[in-house]
């Protein structure tokens, strides 16, 4: 599953659990293997310094994210540490669930990284950028500048629609969200059982 930046991706992650999925949430994983004390961590920090850190050895995101996104070197150095740690992560815990779980991958840039053959089904959350211009200004605080960097740094929503099995609309009320939603999982059920 993907989706721009305010789409609606975690209200539809938290449906899918609802429903019974199996949730490998590859921004949360990516926090978690460069958390304190980690391999991944000592990594970061043997490839741009201690400076890096927070005071309580923290990895300080924003400082990071200054030198990485202003160098596209930088960048893919980072990457070569997180994105294979991640992956390793991933597959033990899609090897952890059971049999019969439906597992759904909750990946932001899979458009961006061409992951959409790696996986059986694309799901993508669609919500018009009005919709996702608001939400991260109202919902997330940014500043509408900051919220317009942030989209355009990501795959256009025509870019993703395209690798699209299934595409939830996200600009409908939280109902009409639920029902489409029991519908995808439906699919995804009948999908799991018949391969």
């Amino acid at each position: 599953m993907t989706g721009g930046i305010g789409a609606g991706k975690s209200e539809v992650s938290r449906l899918l659990v609802e429903h019974g999925a199996v949730l490998i949430d590859a921004d949360r994983i990516a926090r978690e293997v460069v958390a304190p004390g980690t391999p991944g961590l000592a990594a970061v920090v043997a490839a741009f310094g201690e400076d890096v850190l927070t005071e309580d050895g923290a990895l300080d995101r924003p400082k990071l994210g200054a030198i990485v996104f202003a160098d596209p070197e930088k960048l893919a150095v980072l990457n070569g540490i997180v994105h294979p740690l991640v992956g390793e992560r991933s597959r033990a815990l899609e090897e952890a669930a059971a049999e019969d779980a439906v597992v759904v991958h909750d990946v932001p840039l899979l458009t961006e990284n061409g992951l959409a053959p790696l996986y059986d089904l694309v799901v993508v959350v669609d919500a018009d950028p009005a919709t996702q211009l608001d939400r991260l200004v109202r919902l997330r605080g940014m500043t509408e500048q900051d919220a317009r960097a942030r989209m355009a740094a990501q795959a256009t929503r025509e870019q993703r629609r395209q690798i699209a099995d299934v595409v939830v609309d996200n600009d409908v009320p939280l109902e009409e969200l639920r029902r489409r939603v029991k519908e995808v999982w439906d699919e995804l059920v009948r999908r799991a059982h018949t391969e």
